[in-house]
């Protein structure tokens, strides 16, 4: 599956989970990527932003299981998919569920400064209470790390 930088989106979001998830087959990574740039734009957010959060939380695995509690191909706690309505463990709710709260951070912190994703994913790390308290992403160095992985494999999505 390369067909270079002229390759649909999701076939570039496919080859980066394959990459990162060596467990994941093709047909698999094809069709969890095009889930994942389908609920990107349903909720109006940059594509390649939520792939590549979803492949910095889980490598697109559904059965991921963070050391914090955090569950499925999205991460999510138990509280916050019971929040969101997100069967956590299920891709297509959990990938849903993660384009609505990117979706609803990036709203959030439009206009607050220049880059609302940078922000948006410290919320995601490290919660919105946390970015409102500091003004911005906080000086966490964990946030900070997750911030810098997640542009790189974005900048890799779509420079291929």
């Amino acid at each position: 599956m390369d067909a270079g930088r002229k390759a649909p989106l999701n076939v570039k979001v496919a080859r980066e989970a394959m990459r990162a998830n060596p467990q994941l087959g093709a047909v698999d990574a094809l069709l969890l990527g095009t889930a994942v740039l389908d609920a990107a734009r349903d909720r109006g957010i940059w594509p390649p932003f939520l792939a590549a959060a979803l492949l910095q939380e889980s490598a697109f695995d559904p059965h991921a299981v963070s050391v914090a509690g955090a569950v499925g191909i999205a991460q999510f706690t138990v509280p916050t998919a019971m929040e969101y309505g997100v069967d956590p463990w299920e891709p297509r709710s959990a990938i849903g569920g993660a384009a609505r709260l990117f979706g609803a951070y990036v709203d959030a912190y439009r206009g607050r400064n220049d880059d609302p994703y940078a922000l948006a994913l410290a919320a995601y790390d490290a919660g919105p209470g946390t970015v409102d308290y500091y003004h911005g992403v906080p000086p966490y160095t964990e946030t900070h790390e997750y911030i810098i992985d997640v542009r790189d494999r974005w900048s890799r999505i779509v420079g291929r």
